[in-house]
């Protein structure tokens, strides 16, 4: 069956549903009616080679907001049940992504502890329709239902669109690094014994 997940959330504010396949190959539809967070969302399974098929509706009528901290809610704890007791993996992802002028480094720890911290400085408010004050959302309702610590940290960067390609495309190329299986561990990467 692989490593595997499929959440659904049903509230006042979204509809979603995500499947998620950790051993894939970058496979992904994605429809969220927010454009900007699928195309980012892309960039997170091609570069994890994630496979992930998602559907999320909201009230966009109102704003994004609901909708993309949700997506990142569905993402996080996804991740979270197709990685199980966490038995195997490396546990650690880090790299450190251009896009252009735009440089960021990403580095991720599948600690048990959500946590994010993001450094990033976007130089317009707006990418197209997405409020850029939105990626930082994403990413903090990721960490905390992966139970994943999350830094995000933008070392160059003047194009917003850039900045946060960067950014999504390292976490993708983190969160490949750190799920993967590591063939000589066998127990759970901790010395307490649990994650």
């Amino acid at each position: 069956m692989g490593r595997c997940a499929i959440i659904e959330r049903e509230t006042n504010e979204t509809r979603i549903r995500l499947e998620l396949e950790l051993d894939g190959a970058g496979a992904h539809q994605i429809d969220t009616s927010v454009p900007f967070l699928d195309h980012m969302l892309a960039h997170v399974a091609a570069h994890g080679l994630l496979d992930i098929t998602l559907t999320a509706r909201g009230d966009t009528q109102i704003d994004d907001h609901h909708t993309v901290e949700d997506v990142g809610i569905v993402l996080g704890r996804a991740l979270a049940q197709a990685l199980g007791d966490k038995r195997g993996i490396a546990r650690y992802g880090h790299v450190l992504l251009p896009m252009d002028e735009a440089l960021v480094a990403v580095a991720l720890d599948f600690s048990g502890r959500g946590l994010s911290v993001c450094e990033l400085a976007f130089p317009t408010a707006k990418i197209g329709a997405f409020d850029t004050e939105l990626v930082p959302e994403f990413l903090r309702a990721l960490a905390a239902n992966a139970g994943l610590t999350l830094h995000v940290r933008q070392m160059a960067g003047a194009n917003s669109h850039h900045i946060a390609e960067a950014a999504f495309k390292g976490l993708g190329r983190a969160l490949r690094q750190a799920v993967a299986l590591d063939p000589r561990q066998t127990a759970i990467p901790s010395t307490k014994g649990v994650l």
